[in-house]
């Protein structure tokens, strides 16, 4: 498959410069918030460089606040590429079936290609299960996370009932990092996050959010402690909007799809962490996420 992308690429490329006679005159990523911007951009840096290195077009990333942002500028046509949560993919395939290209996903370091939403708290608060946790203030990241809302909120339900009876007060940080931070600080007794759910606890797994955190030095995953975790959820797909010129669509799932050979340290930031691959995935492998979104949605 990869070979089949790369030859696409090469023989796009052919032309100069590639996109002229397609009119297009930028490229447009967009990153999902949940971390700060600066970060966003720093740690993406690599990418943009290389696809407008290939496209020969200016390319710019978007890192609006939340992961609407994202969601409506590729219903809207401002971004052109993006890596998703498989809920917010639902949303935009629920909303416009044709907006987007499903291309690739994420292969975690064992081959498997699922995480998990981490439910965790100080491990100085004595809070060590969820039903600890009763009570006590709850943080989600964002209503269009997958892990960070979409699956912790039904099987927390399922399991305990009406959340905001439950726990205190149920509150949307804005996002992962923003949970992790907001967690370790004191200022919500416990929340939920993602992590591949391998390696170890004190590196913040090896790849996901907390990963991403301890990275960055904004938390020490020794006051942190895991009280809780979901069942296996799909990684989310790198996307690209479905009207693209295919030249241009190729060139930059092909660069995607063998970042790991070619800039291992780029590839890591694509995936918060370390990983395997990235390897080829389709819509059919996100349709139970579309089936829960659009039961949630009473659509």
């Amino acid at each position: 498959m990869k070979k089949l992308l790369a030859l696409l690429a090469a023989t796009t490329t052919l032309a100069t410069p590639v996109l002229a006679q397609e009119a297009i005159t930028e490229f447009n990523i967009g990153i999902l918030g949940g971390e700060n911007a600066q970060d966003r951009l720093a740690s993406n840096e690599c990418f943009r460089a290389k696809v407008e290195a290939a496209l020969g077009v200016p390319v710019k990333i978007f890192t609006p606040a939340d992961y609407d942002g994202v969601i409506q500028g590729l219903l809207g046509g401002t971004i052109d590429f993006a890596s998703l949560g498989a809920s917010a993919y639902a949303k935009i395939y629920l909303t416009d079936p044709e907006a987007v290209d499903v291309k690739l996903t994420t292969q975690n370091v064992d081959g498997s290609t699922g995480y998990y939403s981490i439910g965790f708290a100080r491990k100085d608060s004595g809070i060590t299960s969820i039903e600890t946790a009763k009570g006590q203030t709850f943080a989600f990241a964002d209503p269009n996370s997958t892990s960070g809302y979409l699956v912790p909120a039904a099987e927390l339900t399922a399991t305990y009932g009406k959340l905001e009876e439950f726990f205190s007060e149920v509150k949307m940080s804005g996002g992962h990092e923003q949970t992790i931070i907001g967690v370790h600080n004191g200022d919500f007794a416990s929340g939920v996050s993602w992590a591949d759910g391998l390696g170890n606890w004190e590196d913040g797994y090896t790849s996901g959010a907390f990963r991403k955190a301890a990275d960055a030095g904004l938390v020490d995953m020794n006051n942190l402690v895991e009280i809780w975790r979901s069942k296996l959820i799909p990684n989310g797909p790198f996307v690209v909007r479905r009207s693209l010129p295919a030249d241009v669509k190729d060139t930059v799932t092909s660069m995607v799809a063998d970042m790991w050979e070619t800039d291992k340290e780029c590839a890591y930031a694509l995936a918060a962490g370390e990983a395997q691959d990235f390897i080829p995935v389709t819509h059919a492998d996100f349709e139970g996420v579309v089936a829960a979104r659009q039961l949630q949605e009473g659509m």
